[in-house]
């Protein structure tokens, strides 16, 4: 099985993970929380077959890769995607992060001057701040982390369950997604160590990326879904697109925070054609009407 060998610094080695199918541009997919690469299986195979290089890993701590104590900051994650570049010697990569993700492209475009990069593209992103704040009042509180927490720690199972409802924006009227693809979801979670799990999700819920922004020089490519239950439009999508400089942004209408399955014709598409000429097909500036007390599960 494919692996690199990361050592980030003041850390032990790390194997990591990846695939690696299909020849031209490169594209680098970055998972989210709490699954591995294997999220991106339509549209690696999509993308692959029509003409790019894909490339999907499993962060530390997921998936195939080592599951290390520590490391689970986003310089730490930064670096083993550096790693992966190196080794894998990209030029001009396309990066494409979901969730949690956006995390590591950020931090390393700002960390590496966006070195060997030459687009970005934010996916239902946790950029560029999640914890709500005095200077961030339309980011989630702390006690729905702190509760998250909780329940990580007395029932894993049962927390990634109901997290993967919301996820695709399941509920008594609505069910985009079958039972078969829960599961599929609930499994891919299930393989995470538990300790990377919690750590990840101070990571992404704590990290505050709003300074790092104006750094970011590559087009970049903002999607978000208006009905993203599990990380609000609001508080990241829309900002994110606000200040990173010529950002394109499109969203979903309707879409769920899991869009790689419930709009995966759709987002396999943009991937493609961002990736291939900057640009989308069709740019959608207004979400339908979403408050704070619409979010189901945060």
């Amino acid at each position: 099985m494919p692996y690199i060998t990361s050592t980030a610094a003041n850390h032990k080695p790390v194997k990591i993970y990846y695939e690696d199918w299909g020849t031209g541009k490169p594209v680098i997919l970055i998972h989210g929380w709490p699954v591995d690469h294997s999220m991106w299986e339509y549209q690696m195979t999509h993308l692959a077959s029509m003409g790019l290089r894909c490339i999907a890993y499993d962060r530390r701590g997921f998936g195939k890769s080592d599951k290390p104590w520590d490391g689970y900051d986003y310089s730490t994650m930064a670096e083993d995607l550096r790693e992966l570049i190196k080794e894998l010697d990209l030029q001009d990569v396309t990066l494409v992060g979901f969730s949690m993700a956006g995390g590591e492209i950020i931090r390393y475009c700002h960390n590496h001057c966006s070195a060997r990069i030459a687009k970005i593209i934010l996916v239902s992103s946790i950029i560029p701040y999640m914890m709500k704040t005095d200077t961030n009042p339309r980011g989630v509180p702390a006690e729905a982390f702190d509760k998250m927490e909780e329940q990580l720690t007395n029932d894993r199972p049962a927390f990634l369950a109901d997290f993967g409802r919301t996820f695709f924006g399941v509920n008594w009227i609505n069910h985009p997604v079958s039972h078969d693809i829960l599961s599929w979801l609930q499994n891919l979670a299930l393989q995470a160590s538990p300790k990377a799990t919690l750590a990840c999700m101070h990571s992404f819920s704590q990290t505050d990326f709003r300074a790092e922004l104006a750094s970011i020089q590559v087009p970049t490519l903002v999607i978000h879904g208006d009905m993203d239950h599990t990380v609000p439009i609001e508080a990241t999508g829309e900002q994110a697109a606000a200040a990173i400089k010529g950002a394109i942004y499109k969203i979903y209408p309707g879409a769920p925070h899991g869009l790689f399955i419930t709009e995966k014709e759709m987002l396999a598409s943009d991937i493609r054609q961002f990736a291939e000429t900057g640009t989308v097909a069709e740019i959608i500036m207004e979400p339908l009407p979403f408050t704070p007390q619409d979010n189901l599960y945060l």
